[in-house]
């Protein structure tokens, strides 16, 4: 598959409420995070889907290490 190109406006669409699609980005890749249960309603605890979480992730209690359970689907190309 190959990965789309997505500008913030285009990512900000995909925030469990606008789109079915729950997208996050972390360091210029996008993720589909739809099925994860934490992020159902679009909202991850104070955090938003829809977003580039790359300098929010310091204030979570977990590591990068977590978007390895995410399919990367796409790349910011305005970052």
């Amino acid at each position: 598959m190959d990965l789309l190109h997505l500008t913030r406006a285009q990512l900000a669409l995909r925030n469990g409420q606008d789109k079915p699609q729950v997208w996050v980005a972390y360091k210029g890749d996008v993720y589909d995070v739809t099925e994860s249960r934490l992020w159902k309603t679009g909202k991850h605890y104070e955090h938003w889907a829809g977003q580039d979480l790359t300098h929010e992730l310091p204030d979570a209690p977990h590591t990068d290490e977590v978007f390895r359970k995410f399919k990367i689907i796409g790349k910011l190309t305005d970052l």
